[in-house]
C-alpha cells in the first residue's frame, strides 16, 4: 500500500456500493453476516501503530474525524451488513482518516484479514488475490467493478469444458481451454499464440464474457 503522508478529508461518508451481481446468480459479496463483530475498535488501533512504527510516522488521531469514525465503527460492530457493504465501510473509513498516518494500510489490514476468513475454502491462490483486491479498493487503488469481477470470478464453481475462455488469476494472460486432462488438470491456449499449457484448475478463472474474443479490425 502507498505511504500516507497527511490528514485526509473528514467528510459524510458516501452511500455504500452494491454488487451487480447478475439476476439469479448470488454473489458473494451479497453474504450478509456481522463481518466486524469480532474486529474491536482497539485493534483498529494496534494495527494503525503496528504501521506507524514500521514507516517510522507518528501515531496519532486526527482530531476532525477520530470520534465519529470510532463511535460508527462500535455501532457497526453489531449490525448485519452484506460483504460488500462491509468492504465500502472500510473503504470510507480510510477515506476519513481518523488516525494521522497509513489509514489505507490499517483499513485494508482489516478487509484482508476478514476476506481471509469468508473465502477460507478457496485454494490459497485464489484466496490470496482476493484478500488483495479488496485491500486495494479498501486503499483507493482498484475500482468497486474491478474488485467486485475479481472476488466473483475467483470464487466462483467452474464447469471447465473445451471452449470456454479462461484467464490466469491475475488477469495477464487470456485464453481458450483445449482440452481437460483425466487427472482435472487445464490444457490452454493463451491468444495470439500457439502454445499449449498445462494448468491447475484452481490457477485459471472464467471469463465472464464467453463470446469470440477475436479482435475487430
Amino acid at each position: 500500500m502507498s505511504n500516507e503522508a497527511a490528514i485526509g478529508s473528514a467528510g459524510t461518508p458516501e452511500r455504500r456500493g452494491h454488487p451487480r451481481g447478475s439476476p439469479g446468480e448470488q454473489s458473494p459479496l451479497q453474504a450478509r453476516a456481522s463481518f466486524l463483530k469480532n474486529r474491536s475498535w482497539e485493534l483498529v488501533i494496534g494495527l494503525n501503530q503496528g504501521a506507524c512504527a514500521r514507516g517510522g510516522a507518528q501515531h496519532g488521531q486526527n482530531s476532525e474525524s477520530y470520534a465519529a469514525v470510532e463511535a460508527e465503527w462500535r455501532q457497526e460492530q453489531a449490525q448485519i451488513h452484506s460483504l460488500g457493504e462491509t468492504i465500502e465501510f472500510l473503504r470510507q473509513c480510510h477515506r476519513r482518516a481518523p488516525f494521522l498516518f497509513f489509514n489505507g494500510n490499517t483499513f485494508a489490514d482489516v478487509g484482508r484479514t476478514m476476506v481471509d476468513l469468508v473465502f477460507a475454502e478457496l485454494s490459497t491462490g485464489r484466496r490470496r488475490e482476493v484478500m488483495s483486491a479488496v485491500a486495494h479498493y479498501i486503499a483507493g487503488v482498484l475500482s468497486w467493478d474491478a474488485m467486485a469481477e475479481i472476488v466473483e470470478s475467483l470464487s466462483a464453481t467452474a464447469d471447465w469444458k473445451p471452449g470456454d475462455r479462461v484467464k490466469t488469476l491475475r488477469g495477464s494472460l487470456h485464453g481458450k481451454i483445449l482440452r481437460v486432462l483425466k487427472d482435472g488438470r487445464i490444457v490452454w491456449q493463451p491468444d495470439g499464440t500457439a502454445s499449449e499449457l498445462t494448468a491447475l484448475p484452481e490457477s485459471l478463472c472464467m471469463e465472464k464474457n464467453t463470446k469470440d474474443q477475436t479482435p475487430k479490425k
